[in-house]
């Protein structure tokens, strides 16, 4: 499996940060677009940490099987592929047995910064936030200096772990609930009454 080597750090003033990643000779690959994807998960995945998810990204689809080794900088691995159509990805695992138990929108802005991607990230409950993914751990060190912000507040892992962070007060009982029992993520959506809003 690939490893990923990427860091994400929250409450980020996306403005700021797009002004900042101007100043650095950065440029947009994927302006902000919403992005929507199904996550598939059978006993095994679960207890793997891992899921498949089928994702629409605005201008690709992708399916991915994605497996949480570690809660680090590389922790994530992951075999991803390029498909034609969203709808069409989940009839084939859904006619194989595998139907999917989430479904999640997210907003999503790319940019590049030499051999680093900057992505500046919303989903819904959640203050902005960002990931960085390079080649190598020294890279996206580098671009968190660059961007101004600090080692020790990067953060590992998927989502559910911004969402932990925020909402300190929903604990571990949380991250079974956002990874296992939240059927919709979606903007329009009211938050689950575990967040407390």
């Amino acid at each position: 499996m690939n490893s990923e080597i990427e860091a994400k750090f929250i409450n980020i003033d996306h403005d700021r940060m797009r002004t900042t990643l101007k100043d650095l000779g950065a440029t947009i690959e994927q302006p902000e677009r919403m992005m929507r994807r199904v996550v598939v998960r059978n006993q095994l995945m679960t207890e793997k940490n891992a899921f498949l998810r089928v994702r629409d990204e605005g201008y690709r689809t992708t399916i991915t099987y994605k497996q949480f080794d570690a809660d680090s900088i590389d922790g994530a691995k992951e075999y991803e592929v390029i498909v034609s159509d969203f709808d069409e990805a989940i009839n084939i695992f859904k006619e194989s047995g595998l139907v999917y138990d989430t479904y999640q929108e997210s907003r999503r802005e790319n940019w590049r910064l030499g051999n680093v991607e900057i992505m500046l990230d919303q989903w819904p409950w959640l203050n902005p936030y960002m990931e960085i993914e390079g080649p190598a751990e020294a890279d996206v060190r580098h671009v968190a200096a660059q961007l101004g912000l600090d080692w020790k507040d990067a953060l590992f892992g998927g989502v559910a772990n911004i969402y932990l962070k925020q909402y300190p007060h929903i604990g571990d009982r949380g991250r079974i609930e956002i990874n296992q029992n939240w059927p919709l993520i979606r903007f329009q959506d009211s938050p689950p009454a575990l967040l407390g809003l």
